[in-house]
């Protein structure tokens, strides 16, 4: 039985496949690249059917963050011409919030630049968050807010939060290279504050940063052992203004293939398409959708997407479906798993790849990301023939984001 074959029938019943299956998956072809699509496919419609689930994105405080996090436009000292502003009030955000959820987004995300809140900013959110359900009762609210101290978690989920988002954002040997103001550690134990307090974990990766297979293939793994129910995948929106903005290692094959080895390392976990799909997958953004069965509407954070109504057309004209309010996102073993870690009946993980119980997989050696003293060229690079390795700087593609929550232009929704 091939590799395809391997990871379908492992996926349709829910395995976790080996580190070296996964990695294989990224060094397949061009000429591979459709079979590798529609396995991973065959996955996602077992445990997803043909349903997208819509998230919609507000930025409560835009830019001014006093961490240094290399790929981020809100960063320490970053240029980025993006929007900056304080916090939102909370009828401001539940304006922008509405507009999502009339475009058909079931899950509202509250996003605030900074390392952590304080208890002044949780009285914040709690109240943002309530006028958000005064409006609609049935929305999906996940918050992200930076790095957790203890009973934050709870004052969120006691608030009517539904899920954090706090991401890993690459492998744990790596992490180091892309910030140093907060380690990987400090990501872990915010995630883990997160499941442990009842709320639903989504936490996810960053590609595009000059990673390694290693690199990823590692995260992936380690998100799955951390019990993530839902796995943005970012790839690298190279803004100018901050230290990554010439890292354009990405082709539209190449986020294919990444979200093909994460749909088969979490087969029956949301797995979403999140910012840069616009920039990287471009014209392939509809072959996503049959590995992925979640993306966001309309813009990002600090970046414009593409139309809201756009993204609709997408989905009904590749043969998916919008998710309902009504229906569930995860399978019913799945959502029986996030009870129990709800209820501290258990640690709240899906199958163990490497048996290290609750903490994430580590513990690989692998070198630095680019743009560090030594770092080597990624090891597709070159299979791939990425954008960086034939001089073709697609910086065009990076819209800053010039309307919605903090401005007073309509949202893109």
């Amino acid at each position: 039985m091939d590799l395809l074959d391997t990871l379908t029938a492992k996926g349709l019943r829910g395995e976790v496949p080996t580190r070296e299956e996964a990695l294989a998956v990224l060094a397949t072809t061009d000429d591979e690249l459709l079979d590798v699509v529609a396995a991973a496919g065959k996955v996602r419609r077992r445990w997803f059917g043909r349903r997208v689930k819509l998230n919609y994105l507000v930025n409560l405080k835009s830019g001014l963050c006093p961490e240094d996090c290399s790929y981020c436009s809100q960063r320490l000292g970053s240029k980025a011409e993006i929007l900056k502003y304080t916090w939102l009030k909370p009828d401001q955000a539940a304006d922008a919030a509405r507009a999502g959820v009339a475009g058909g987004a079931k899950r509202v995300c509250l996003v605030a630049s900074g390392r952590g809140p304080t208890d002044r900013d949780i009285d914040r959110v709690t109240d943002t968050m309530a006028a958000i359900k005064d409006a609609d009762p049935e929305v999906e609210i996940c918050v992200c807010l930076g790095l957790l101290s203890d009973n934050q978690a709870e004052r969120l989920k006691a608030a009517g939060a539904d899920a954090y988002n706090h991401n890993l954002n690459t492998s744990e040997n790596t992490y180091g290279a892309i910030t140093k103001t907060h380690t990987y550690a400090d990501r872990v134990d915010t995630v883990q504050k997160a499941h442990g307090a009842g709320l639903s974990a989504c936490s996810g990766l960053i590609a595009g940063m000059g990673e390694t297979d290693e690199d990823l293939v590692d995260v992936v793994f380690a998100l799955r052992e951390l019990g993530s129910d839902s796995v943005p995948v970012n790839f690298l929106i190279p803004f100018e203004g901050t230290p990554l903005a010439k890292e354009w290692n990405l082709t539209p094959q190449r986020c294919l293939r990444i979200l093909a080895m994460v749909r088969f390392v979490n087969p029956d976990t949301e797995v979403r398409i999140a910012g840069g799909r616009e920039v990287h997958l471009r014209t392939m953004q509809p072959l996503g959708l049959h590995i992925a069965n979640s993306i966001f509407l309309g813009d990002y954070l600090t970046s414009e997407g593409q139309a809201g109504q756009t993204d609709l057309d997408m989905i009904k004209d590749a043969g998916f479906e919008v998710e309902g309010a009504g229906e569930a996102t995860l399978p019913r073993h799945r959502a029986d798993v996030a009870a129990a870690a709800a209820t501290g009946s258990g640690c709240g993980t899906a199958a163990s790849a490497c048996g290290s119980g609750c903490g994430p997989c580590g513990g690989h050696e692998h070198a630095p990301l680019a743009g560090t003293a030594s770092a080597p060229a990624p090891a597709s690079e070159g299979a791939d023939g990425a954008n960086s390795a034939n001089g073709e700087l697609r910086d065009d593609l990076v819209k800053v984001r010039r309307r919605g929550a903090g401005t007073e232009l309509a949202p893109n929704a």
